[in-house]
């Protein structure tokens, strides 16, 4: 994890986003939610680069929208 103040920013607004996420998976009990929450909070620790770290965060809420509406 690189400690600038672009990947700080970044991983902030992904890690709360999947904290919320996850929160709520875990009070409605919803997996897709929950599995969303973690990864968007835990990713942030493995990709260094601000511009992957966004187009993974993307890629993962997209595909959190995406298992929502099939039903999942």
């Amino acid at each position: 994890m690189s400690f600038d103040p672009t990947s700080l920013l970044i991983s902030f607004v992904f890690g709360s986003v999947g904290f919320v996420g996850f929160v709520y998976g875990r009070r409605m009990s919803r997996f897709p939610h929950m599995v969303a929450g973690a990864l968007l909070m835990g990713y942030p620790l493995v990709v260094g680069d601000p511009l992957t770290m966004t187009i993974v965060g993307l890629v993962i809420i997209g595909l959190w929208v995406l298992a929502v509406r099939m039903g999942v």
